[in-house]
């Protein structure tokens, strides 16, 4: 079985109020950005790796993550306006008899490998995979005025994380169809939604976080430390 990953690493920095793309500052010492590529490079299933980066930050990549870190299976890619131009990219990229998909964010360096595994083994049985976890909040859906119009029950809620895994010709097919039409979603899932076929959702992590905003830092330095953003685990 052909598995592939594709890494979206278009982020500008903007929530972090920084000149520096968020995918490049540094946690303890090390871009976040490597420490997702070197939980993907470490894994054995993986055949290829298509890092999705903007057209400017190409050559920085090159030379201070993929060269300075020695990683072997990373191809680099030139992204687009949006993600999902970008993530397009990506899967036009791989090879074509890859069989699997795994789609994943360049800042979200603390999920387990386990997880990405599950996500694999769902994916060959099920097409399309989304990992995700049960939301703890009471969800309230509001009007233009802000007026509760109701509360959906928290039981059937989950907050959507990467990756999004999928059966290659599944996941080609349904951004085909989502460019064709000009729709862009929010993730990956979404698109295979809307051409009417089922998506599993599997249990991901609360440590799973996608570093956005100066807080997250706080918190992903902390995981450093605890060692989450360890290959191995």
């Amino acid at each position: 079985m052909q598995v592939c990953a594709v890494i979206a690493a278009g982020g500008q920095g903007k929530r972090m109020n920084s000149n520096v793309s968020k995918q490049f500052l540094t946690i303890k010492g090390h871009p976040i950005l490597y420490y997702t590529l070197n939980k993907f490079e470490k894994m054995k299933i993986l055949n290829e790796i298509i890092l999705v980066v903007p057209p400017a930050d190409v050559k920085y990549t090159k030379e201070q993550i993929i060269k300075k870190y020695g990683f072997k299976k990373t191809i680099i890619v030139e992204g687009g306006k949006e993600r999902q131009d970008s993530v397009y990219n990506g899967l036009k990229a791989l090879p074509k008899d890859a069989d699997i998909v795994v789609i994943h964010d360049g800042v979200r360096p603390f999920i387990p490998v386990k997880i990405i595994e599950n996500s694999i083994e769902a994916a060959a049985e099920c097409d399309a995979v989304g990992v995700a976890v049960p939301v703890k909040d009471t969800i309230k859906v509001v009007d233009d005025k802000s007026i509760v119009k109701t509360t959906p029950d928290r039981k059937a809620l989950w907050a959507i994380q990467t990756p999004q895994t999928f059966k290659y010709d599944v996941i080609m097919k349904a951004y085909e169809k989502a460019m064709e039409d000009g729709f862009y979603g929010t993730d990956d899932t979404v698109l295979v939604e809307r051409m009417g076929l089922p998506v599993k959702i599997i249990e991901g992590s609360y440590e799973n976080i996608k570093i956005t905003t100066p807080e997250d830092i706080i918190f992903a330095e902390a995981f450093v430390s605890m060692g989450l953003a360890d290959p191995r685990r």
